[in-house]
């Protein structure tokens, strides 16, 4: 069965790359508009080849990579590349380089990409793999998962359980060989049972429930799991590298200044009526619109104009009905950088031109405004300015319309952070992990929002892509700590950030949305997608998607899969302190004369229902108070970290004392009418074993004491305990059970000694915790 479930995650895994690359494949098999020979006709783009002229216009997916040779109000969406969904304007006449991010190179046209507006023509220069897309698919090939660490302890664990099995059972094959004159058949029997003490027989099932219960609370927080153990990955990350458009911000362009030429700045607050005359005119010169539908408005249109939308309905201002009627517009295009609009005006029985545009297109000399229009640029704010003016009559040259007009002001908008991301950012900082910012947008803006998210601090810094890519690799292992912002990178800068942190044996939690983040998903140690922008070739490739594309959710993801780790600590805790008990138990038994103070079937029943059953129960517990005030696990941390491996040496000293002075009293001491004897100092050592592992899941629980009110609560453990002690009560004083166990019947005395001995265990370990608690508190103190 195992083999065949090992199999069958493999075919899985490899299905999971087949998927990514398939969408890949499908995004970037388009048609496209050739013109071979003076002719046009369509052609699938895998035909294109390097020469190729082809037509764009509204509408198409771009078949390679093109270069532009004419252009006329072409905007392209190439947010599946670089990750930005604003619009971008190309111009024919734009002179690039090859160290230029995609986002800037005017003059080019990608495969894969989705024109949104205007006409070009352009010359194709790189197809199939040569081509942006196909680089990408190259990279997506090349990147395989490595097994989690939580995969690599369990493995760890797996052959220390095997070493120490064998160990044991060799052990106790010599031991019993030369002191006990065993058979030589019964002998081996003994030893196989040893190997059957030392395995934890219900770790698996309860590691793999802890895992789907993680996996259950975190699709009701909007987190999707891909890949079962990436929940406890996730939940041990070091850094968080986030993408910015989305996640950590609205996604949502916003009026956050205006600054009417005779008015002071406005940030917040009622508008004068100069201001509600700059913002109407800029809703005038704007082609979104909006819908009211139940109450609740709906915003049509390209970001920027939708922002002066989205502001006039939230101070009152949207009233279509009664706004000037448009007609003649002359539309933005890259070379001009602004457009036009001409308005019938009614009540003068005039015409009212309004532009509105690039900064530098609309003010030319107005001091004032460049100082203001510096002031917003610094703050990282988008700028639109407007100018306007009264005519009688339309000039026979449309172009004469933007002539001699008066400037009004300007606005300045950016995407504003998610309200929820800061204290995200705080408490993943508190947690012990180091968010950073990686974004296709331009540096200023990445700083800006990030230094108000508290990403980006005093003394770090910001790299954009083309300077990232002129460090060496001992370059960028140097400055790695002070960088925490990334813009206009690139899919090989993204991988290359992602393994420059994992060399330094940091867990990286890596999110992305576009087809050129879908390398680095892969890459991290947990691929986190987004599930409203994300390209289906980003969730392929992911081992998380995040149904609501927020950076708390990811944040909260987080604490889940902490939790998830936790109660797999617990359980080992709580598995093995009896696993080892029982090897001990043996090998003392043997090596002192006794025999087998436990019979193979009285050790299948601790393992798989004494403490089996109530071991279920913790895969269930809630998160610890503090527990994102402690420090991320480490990539080579242990199992047996942070007291773990003290613990179970506690608990296993005391169920190896305490069962073998029970097995002591049953076998050779009078303490009732029954006859002293093998078989009920086996039955005695058995019940204190048995009833000491159980209650150990209280122990197991909380690393305070059992009896503290902070302790949560637990159902589901309290029921499971419940059950198999009422278990162990059937099965030693029912015959056909007791028969099965080899266990005799208990007097009265015998059963007090018993569960006496078994409660004194819990005492031990109540000590032990105090002892602990007071050396932590004096080390606290001495810091």
């Amino acid at each position: 069965m195992i083999i065949i479930i090992n199999i069958t995650v493999s075919m899985f895994q490899e299905n999971r790359a087949e998927t990514s690359l398939a969408a890949l494949k499908k995004m970037a098999s388009p048609t496209s508009i050739v013109i071979r020979e003076g002719k046009k006709s369509k052609v699938p783009s895998t035909e294109l080849v390097c020469g190729d002229i082809i037509a764009i216009k509204a509408g198409i997916q771009i078949g390679a990579d093109v270069r532009l040779i004419e252009a006329s109000s072409l905007q392209m969406d190439e947010s599946s590349l670089t990750g930005e969904s604003e619009p971008i304007s190309k111009d024919a006449n734009f002179v690039s380089t090859d160290k230029l991010p995609l986002g800037d190179q005017l003059n080019m046209v990608f495969s894969g990409t989705n024109v949104l507006n205007g006409t070009g023509k352009g010359l194709v220069v790189a197809v199939g793999n040569q081509s942006q897309m196909g680089q990408i698919a190259s990279l997506l090939e090349n990147q395989s998962k490595e097994k989690t660490p939580l995969q690599k302890r369990i493995d760890s664990l797996a052959k220390r359980l095997t070493i120490i099995a064998f160990i044991a059972g060799i052990i106790i094959f010599i031991v019993n060989y030369f002191l006990n004159d065993i058979p030589v058949l019964d002998n081996l029997m003994t030893a196989v049972v040893l190997g059957i003490a030392a395995v934890p027989e219900t770790l698996p099932v309860i590691v793999t429930l802890s895992l789907i219960y993680g996996v259950e609370n975190m699709a009701k927080q909007n987190a999707i799991i891909r890949n079962i153990p990436s929940v406890e990955t996730l939940g041990n990350a070091t850094i968080i590298a986030s993408d910015k458009t989305g996640t950590l911000t609205q996604n949502k362009m916003t009026i956050k200044n205006i600054w009417h030429k005779a008015r002071n700045e406005w940030t917040s607050g009622p508008l004068s009526d100069d201001e509600q005359k700059l913002i109407q005119y800029f809703g005038y010169a704007s082609n979104a619109s909006a819908q009211e539908t139940n109450g609740k408005w709906e915003v049509y249109g390209e970001p920027t104009e939708a922002a002066i939308i989205n502001f006039l309905i939230d101070h009152h201002l949207y009233k279509p009905e009664t706004a000037p009627k448009r007609l003649i517009e002359l539309p933005f295009d890259s070379t001009r950088k602004k457009m036009t609009v001409v308005l019938a005006d009614k009540i003068e029985n005039q015409y009212l031109v309004i532009t509105k545009g690039a900064f530098d297109r609309i003010v030319s000399t107005d001091k004032k405004a460049q100082r203001i229009h510096d002031q917003f640029a610094d703050k990282a704010l988008r700028v639109l300015a407007l100018s306007y003016k009264k005519i009688n009559t339309i000039p026979e040259q449309l172009s004469e319309l933007e002539e001699n007009q008066n400037f009004l002001g300007i606005i300045g908008m950016i995407d504003p952070p998610r309200p929820e991301s800061k204290i995200a950012v705080k408490e993943a900082r508190q947690a012990g992990i180091r968010p950073l910012m990686i974004t296709g947008d331009h540096a200023l803006t990445a700083k800006a929002i990030a230094q108000e998210l508290d990403i980006y601090r005093e003394g770090d810094k910001v790299i954009d892509g083309p300077s990232l890519s002129a460090l060496t690799e001992e370059q960028l292992d140097r400055q790695l700590d002070k960088i925490s912002v990334y813009a206009r990178v690139s899919p090989e800068d993204k991988l290359r950030i992602v393994n420059a942190w994992q060399a330094r044996e940091e867990i990286v939690a890596m999110t992305g949305d576009g087809v050129n983040d879908a390398p680095s998903l892969r890459a991290a140690d947990v691929g986190t997608a987004m599930g409203i922008a994300g390209t289906e070739v980003s969730k392929s490739a992911s081992d998380i998607v995040i149904t609501d594309d927020n950076f708390a959710t990811i944040v909260g993801a987080i604490k889940e899969g902490r939790r998830v780790y936790a109660n797999i600590k617990k359980t080992i805790y709580y598995l093995l302190s009896a696993n080892i008990a029982e090897i001990l138990i043996m090998l003392i038994g043997a090596v002192v004369g006794w025999g087998m103070p436990l019979s193979g079937m009285q050790l299948l029943y601790i393992n798989v229902i004494a403490d089996g059953i109530p071991g279920f129960g913790l895969s269930r517990e809630k998160a610890d108070p503090d527990l994102m005030q402690q420090a991320p696990i480490g990539v080579k941390e242990s199992l047996f970290s942070r007291g773990t491996s003290n613990k179970i040496i506690v608990a296993s000293s005391s169920f190896v004392i305490l069962s073998l002075i029970g097995y002591y009293i049953g076998r050779f001491v009078q303490v009732s009418e029954q006859t002293p004897s093998h078989l009920l100092g086996q039955t005695m050592a058995f019940m204190v074993l048995t009833i000491a592992s159980t209650i150990n899941v209280y122990n197991a629980k909380n690393d305070t004491s059992i009896f503290s009110k902070k302790s949560q609560k637990n159902k589901l453990i309290f029921l499971t305990t419940t059950l198999s002690l009422a278990l162990t009560v059937i099965f030693s004083q029912v015959p056909f059970f007791m028969d099965i166990l080899d266990v005799v019947p208990l007097s009265r005395k015998h059963w007090i000694i018993a569960i006496s001995l078994a409660i004194l265990s819990i005492v031990v370990l109540e000590i032990y915790k105090q002892f602990i608690k007071i050396k932590t508190t004096k080390n606290l103190l001495a810091n």
